[in-house]
């Protein structure tokens, strides 16, 4: 039981939810026991004859073998991809580039279910937010995009865009399919061709959009989705045939990246880590604030770049908001993601799970305060009880270092300029909340928050036609709207 105070009276209601399993049936979904590599417009064996395995972290079991590509692979998906650009697909008209865009869109529309159930059994996201949020969203950047293709010179006037080339793109695991289609339509919109590696936990969907691709008649090499670890990464960043570079994923990555690229004549965009401020104020709708702050943080299981895993409250009603942010969260289901009832899913790995135990730990050493919710975790697989932190301070690294899971650190303040200043002291600039009933109160943080994205009275809002990115070691560059179209033009 749990509740809340109102007029010196606890108001006590049931938060366990003991809802009836309503899982989704695995059975639509049609995964391979091997995946080869995607190039030249058909699979082929890996040069290396080298395969991995990728898991359900649900559950721990296997699903496919995917095959791992050497810098022999890479050279062949590089060469099929400059081919298809400077033979066929840099001389297709725009109209011909935009119907095979909405057509890769519509084939997403009509597969959604199968590649929500794919996404959820190999990254353990919510099948909820792999149905209604991921796979919708990828194919609106396919159809926004696909609508830009022919209308270049209106978004650029009087400056002739034209496409790079051969664009290498390697995408994180937190949004698979998601990632794919931000870096792939507005490569094709542009006139590029494109090599693409996902991440090596989460590959199934982004080959099943190669499968997509390939039923949509695209023509060989202009799309190539080749599988495997840092190295395969590595071999594209370096690779001297390729004028683009995109990327998700960490900082520290990201560093690695420009310096390799560094002294050459590859564009880059990179949009790397964050640690991102969610601010109350006094005069907040706090139920609705609350919502959101749970939001932020436990979507996908905290696994987001723009998370808002710092909160800052108001003082004056710092005690209520922690009250009901504690009841909130004992409401969550955490479980099987293939549960349409579930809110938090599974940790992608057991490599990413020791990395929250360890934050877990180092927060409980520097003096903050934990609390999790007291809901049962299933004992196979990778789970993270719902956690918070109080008592935190500005120089712990709870507080400093992105810990990507579900685990949300609070702090207090007094003043507008006071939050500003804490908000913006961290070498992040991803994202941003804020939470007022005062639109001027709004106008003023928005102005002075060092962040690429902030939202208002809402968060975790995405579309198409917004540009998304963010600053200092957030990354560089923007990806969505018109602004995504330039990072793959000469213009």
């Amino acid at each position: 039981m749990a509740g809340v105070k109102k007029n010196n009276l606890r108001l006590k209601f049931d938060s366990s939810r003991n809802l009836a399993p309503a899982p989704e049936s695995k059975s639509i979904a049609n995964i391979a026991d091997r995946y080869d590599l995607f190039i030249n417009g058909k699979f082929e064996k890996p040069s290396s004859k080298k395969y991995f395995d990728t898991i359900n972290p649900a559950t721990e079991e296997k699903l496919s073998s995917v095959a791992e590509a050497n810098n022999a692979d890479v050279n062949k998906a590089v060469s099929a991809a400059r081919t298809a650009y400077e033979k066929v697909w840099k001389k297709t008209s725009a109209k011909e580039r935009a119907k095979y865009i909405y057509r890769i869109a519509r084939m997403i529309q009509e597969r959604a279910r199968e590649l929500a159930v794919i996404e959820t059994l190999d990254g353990g996201k919510p099948i909820r937010e792999s149905r209604d949020f991921d796979v919708p969203t990828a194919a609106n950047h396919f159809f926004y995009y696909a609508g830009w293709a022919d209308k270049l010179e209106y978004a650029f006037p009087n400056k002739n865009p034209q496409p790079l080339g051969v664009a290498g793109q390697i995408i994180p695991w937190n949004f698979p399919l998601l990632m794919a289609a931000w870096k792939i339509a507005p490569a094709l919109a542009t006139g590029n061709t494109v090599v693409l590696k996902p991440a090596e936990t989460t590959p199934l969907t982004a080959l099943k959009l190669a499968e997509i691709i390939q039923e949509a008649d695209l023509p060989p090499g202009v799309v190539n989705i080749i599988t495997g670890a840092g190295a395969t990464g590595a071999a594209i960043v370096n690779h001297p045939d390729i004028n683009k570079i995109a990327f998700t994923g960490s900082t520290d990555v990201g560093k690695i990246i420009q310096r390799a690229v560094a002294g050459s004549d590859k564009k880059v965009t990179l949009e790397l880590g964050g640690k991102a401020a969610n601010i109350i104020f006094d005069d907040a709708p706090l139920d609705q604030a609350v919502e959101g702050v749970i939001n932020g943080i436990f979507f996908n299981q905290g696994h987001v770049c723009c998370a808002g895993s710092r909160l800052f409250v108001q003082e004056s009603v710092y005690k209520i908001v922690l009250q009901k942010l504690k009841d909130r969260m004992e409401s969550l289901i955490v479980g099987n993601p293939m549960d349409k009832n579930t809110d938090v899913g599974a940790i992608n790995s057991r490599q990413q799970l020791e990395v929250i135990h360890k934050y877990l730990k180092i927060g409980q050493q520097e003096g903050a305060e934990m609390f999790q919710s007291s809901c049962a975790i299933p004992k196979k697989g990778f789970y993270c009880r719902p956690t918070i932190f109080t008592n935190v301070a500005q120089s712990n690294r709870i507080a400093q270092e992105e810990i990507f899971g579900p685990v949300l650190a609070i702090q207090t303040f007094r003043t507008e300029d006071e939050v500003i200043e804490k908000a913006n002291n961290t070498p992040f600039g991803l994202s941003a909340g804020v939470w007022t009933d005062k639109g001027s109160k709004i106008f003023n943080m928005t102005s002075k928050l060092r962040a690429g994205v902030i939202w208002a009275n809402t968060y975790n809002k995405f579309d198409p036609v917004s540009p998304f990115g963010g600053y200092k070691e957030s990354g560089f560059g923007r990806e969505g709207g018109l602004h995504g179209l330039g990072a793959y033009l000469k213009v």
